[in-house]
């Protein structure tokens, strides 16, 4: 939590003006028994109206002026803690985006999302609860003690016993809950992923009738998370009780002390009831600090969590050479793989190894290989969504680990195997590739995507609304709008990973032959389940078990590549094998 405390710092004046004035508050507190005192052995003793009804008066200025303190120390807090809140989620959100592929894969994105909403939420509340309260109540309890030394000694020596006994069942219950609230936040990581998986996944799960297993499994993350809410409810829930016991019994303990002084005349009635009152006062504050505690014992749980993300430092660092709006023209070749290999965090072996190619500028290459051939993991080490674990990879005869990631990033562009739109008009989507794109270089690239067609058919063209997720667009359409918004920024290189499966033949033709005209000098990846998509490539990479089985051109690779030569056979009619 310490690490946390530096999103307060724009927040300093707030965050020394809430607990003062919660002071304040205490100390007009704190004599409000004083002035009962003198009401019972003054006024009432000797009948005085007007001595009670101005002593009444005092009372009700107390009351007023401690409103006044608390409502301002309220404010404060509130703004310190939303501002705390929100500097902090902010400063989280900034960390997690600069995190790779590897580090997220590690946490897990269910995590992300509960530490990003619930954990930040629970500091944000605790904070509030601490400004307002943590000096407050102990300055209540402490305050009383005192206060009770100025009415009779040896009736408060009973404040010097309690206090010290309720401060260890508090603290140790503390103690107690703290691990206990961690256990809780992870059944609540399992909860969000469940949730997240059933909503993403509606369409399957209903699908494959998978709604009564998938209910099932949410009843027993949601009964876990019950459970173990209980038994750390229940343990807090002691704390109530047992400090109502101490109290009470303490109480007793100084109506009969208190009543032998009285008898004596060491003391008047007066300030019995007013040793009553600061015992009440103890009581009320130290269910208040109960209950803060608990929040407090969540919320370091909470900190402790939202801490070990921020301590994660993604494994993937800058570079220092600049390739923004730069081509190296020294270099013949775009891209070049020199003994790659990649083994992601925490598996067994390697998925891809000993990659080696080379693509010259401006030429299309095709990939193609089975289901977990590695297709994919070979062309996320391009624009460092991985590093390689042995070997390097080379864009315009630099190593990519030497280049800065957003210039890199800005050389390529990439339309992913997994179609993602976000909410907002067809051109605030394309503008993802091309912040200033203008709305001809928009209308350019949706006409080389071939969704020019469909868009100008939309309600508002360029300007219809996507809902999110591209709900409201076919599986085809969403993949052209991603194909144009990388093609918008008129990359280096461009990759296509398996980005026109939901295409049609004519379509698929189409696309790639406006790429290979309408673009400049672009280099092409395109990865692909389909032959026909690929073999009119310049050059074709056979992929099978994580290695390179073949590399030429269609027709080298019938003749030479067995891997090669089946796909072909088992997708393409021996007309077309000769095409």
């Amino acid at each position: 939590m310490k690490s946390l405390m530096k999103y307060l710092k724009h927040y300093k004046k707030e965050s020394v003006l809430a607990p003062l004035f919660k002071m304040l508050e205490a100390c007009f507190e704190l004599l409000v028994p004083l002035v009962m005192a003198n009401i019972i052995d003054v006024g009432i003793k000797n009948r005085d109206v007007s001595y009670i009804f101005r002593m009444c008066l005092v009372m009700i200025l107390l009351g007023v002026i401690g409103l006044v303190c608390s409502l301002t120390a309220q404010y404060y807090s509130a703004k310190a803690a939303t501002g705390f809140g929100t500097a902090l989620r902010n400063d989280l959100f900034r960390h997690i985006s600069t995190l790779s592929y590897t580090e997220i894969d590690k946490i897990g994105t269910s995590t992300l999302l509960t530490r990003m909403t619930s954990d930040t939420n629970q500091i944000q509340t605790g904070v509030n609860l601490v400004l307002r309260l943590f000096l407050r109540s102990p300055f209540i309890v402490f305050g009383a003690m005192i206060m009770s030394f100025t009415i009779d000694v040896k009736s408060a020596m009973i404040f010097v016993v309690t206090i010290p006994l309720l401060s260890v069942v508090v603290f140790g219950i503390m103690i107690i809950s703290i691990p206990l609230y961690k256990k809780v936040q992870a059944h609540l990581d399992r909860v969000t992923l469940l949730t997240r998986e059933n909503l993403a996944g509606a369409r399957v799960i209903r699908a494959f009738n998978r709604q009564k297993k998938e209910f099932e499994e949410f009843d027993k993350a949601t009964d876990d998370l019950m459970h173990v809410q209980l038994f750390v409810g229940r343990i807090s829930a002691f704390l109530n009780p047992v400090t109502y016991v101490i109290i009470n019994a303490a109480t007793i303990a100084i109506i009969w002390i208190a009543a032998i002084q009285t008898d004596r005349g060491i003391i008047l009635q007066g300030q019995v009831v007013a040793l009553v009152n600061y015992m009440s006062q103890i009581l009320v504050e130290l269910i208040k600090l109960a209950n803060l505690i608990i929040n407090i014992t969540k919320s370091l749980a909470c900190a402790k969590r939202i801490e070990a993300v921020f301590f994660q430092q993604t494994s993937i660092s800058d570079g220092t050479v600049s390739a923004a709006g730069e081509k190296n023209t020294e270099s013949e070749y775009a891209l070049q793989f020199r003994n790659v290999s990649l083994q992601y965090a925490g598996a067994s072996e390697p998925s891809v190894s000993n990659l080696n190619f080379s693509v010259r500028k401006g030429e299309t290459v095709g990939i193609i290989g089975g289901t977990g051939s590695g297709k994919s993991s070979l062309i996320h080490l391009i624009p460092r969504f991985y590093d390689v674990t042995e070997g390097e990879v080379l864009v315009d005869g630099t190593d990519v680990r030497q280049y800065d990631l957003k210039g890199l990033r800005k050389k390529i562009g990439i339309v992913p195997q997994k179609v993602v739109l976000f909410a907002g008009t067809i051109a605030e989507n394309i503008r993802w590739g091309k912040q200033d794109a203008t709305e001809d270089e928009i209308r350019q690239a949706l006409q080389i995507a071939q969704a020019k067609e469909f868009v100008d058919a939309k309600d508002g063209g360029i300007q219809f609304k996507i809902t999110q997720g591209g709900k409201n667009l076919s599986g085809g359409q969403k993949q052209r709008l991603t194909i144009a918004r990388a093609v918008v920024r008129k990359p280096d290189i461009l990759i296509l990973d398996d980005s026109a499966s939901a295409l049609d033949f004519a379509t698929d033709a189409a696309l790639r032959k406006a790429i290979r005209e309408q673009t400049d000098n672009m280099t092409v990846l395109i990865v692909s389940q389909r032959a026909s998509t690929i073999m009119h490539a310049d050059k074709i990479l056979v992929m099978e078990d994580g290695e390179i089985v073949g590399i030429g051109t269609h027709q080298t690779l019938l003749a030479e590549c067995e891997v090669y030569r089946e796909i072909c056979q088992s997708q393409m009619s021996k007309q077309d094998l000769g095409a």
